[in-house]
């Protein structure tokens, strides 16, 4: 075990199971986050902190807001209430790539790699703060020239290090969907972030770069990030996450370690129903009896009038 995977374990090890539960040193702290479209609430999160130096999983059945809490977070949709701090600084409201300069960045579930850029193009792209992109400035390439080297260096040491070195030249859209995810990753780094979130980062992923994609996820802990992703997969979550927060029906209804969470009868009812496996009362057992014998009796007439 890392001594930062330690160290995260250590940080949740006494904290109560509780929706919204304080954390030793929470980057990100959402206070009363609520979006909705039309007379649906997707999201109405009253609480929730998440800690630094960890990998948190948000989890939670189809509909139940995670994609749209994601959106709020970082700037990509506007919230109808709320507010949220990073860093102590708040968001609330801020523009995207205001908040991914902060240094809070996140990946799609469909990816968003330019198709016809070149892979190398598309991490460039990602670099902050270009002296290039100035019109005056890029009259001048003594101005930027430096800069522009120093950016594609650290573009080729993360395409290497995401196994992505021999694409470089390529076309993003010539790469296959596990690819573009890397690609998607790896570029987010080029922010050099603090809080990284993913959002389904193994959806239609091949499985030989599921390990590949598993071992970045942890390297970004280890290196000192904090990670904050929505899955499905459940050995997935196990495997590499800290914390898990879960999410149903637009608000947070459960926390706690991977280990545990998924016995926690309110997760249960999210997933499979209110009170799924619970024995019929009498007056229950009776009408389904009812409803049976007239369904029974209806076959029956349809047969004889035949």
């Amino acid at each position: 075990m890392s001594d930062r995977k330690a160290a995260a374990l250590a940080a949740f090890k006494d904290l109560a199971r509780d929706p919204g539960v304080p954390k030793p040193d929470p980057i990100l702290v959402v206070d009363g986050v609520t979006r909705r479209f039309g007379g649906l609430t997707a999201v109405e999160v009253a609480h929730v902190e998440i800690q630094r130096g960890s990998i948190t999983a948000l989890i939670g059945p189809n509909g139940a807001g995670k994609t749209t809490f994601f959106n709020q977070l970082t700037g990509f949709d506007t919230a109808d209430a709320g507010k949220w701090t990073f860093n102590g600084q708040s968001m609330s409201g801020v523009p995207a790539h205001r908040v991914a300069r902060a240094g809070m960045v996140r990946t799609f579930q469909l990816t968003k790699a330019l198709s016809r850029l070149t892979v190398l193009e598309n991490m460039r792209l990602g670099a902050q703060h270009q002296r290039g992109e100035n019109f005056w400035r890029a009259l001048v390439p003594g101005a930027w020239r430096a800069q522009e080297e120093a950016i594609t260096e650290q573009a080729e040491e993360l395409l290497t290090r995401f196994k992505l070195d021999a694409k470089r030249a390529d076309f993003a859209g010539s790469l296959s969907g596990g690819q573009r995810k890397l690609l998607e990753m790896a570029r987010a780094l080029m922010v050099k972030p603090e809080l990284v979130m993913l959002d389904e980062p193994m959806a239609g992923v091949n499985p030989a770069l599921t390990q590949s994609l598993l071992g970045h996820v942890k390297n970004l802990r280890d290196e000192g990030m904090t990670v904050l992703f929505v899955e499905h997969d459940m050995d997935m979550v196990r495997d590499i996450s800290d914390w898990v927060i879960v999410m149903a029906q637009g608000a947070v209804i459960s926390e706690g370690p991977p280990d545990t969470i998924m016995s926690d009868p309110r997760v249960i009812d999210a997933y499979l129903g209110a009170h799924h496996d619970a024995p019929l009362s009498e007056s229950e057992l009776q009408e389904q009896l009812h409803e049976a014998e007239a369904a029974l009796e209806a076959e029956i007439e349809e047969e004889t009038q035949k």
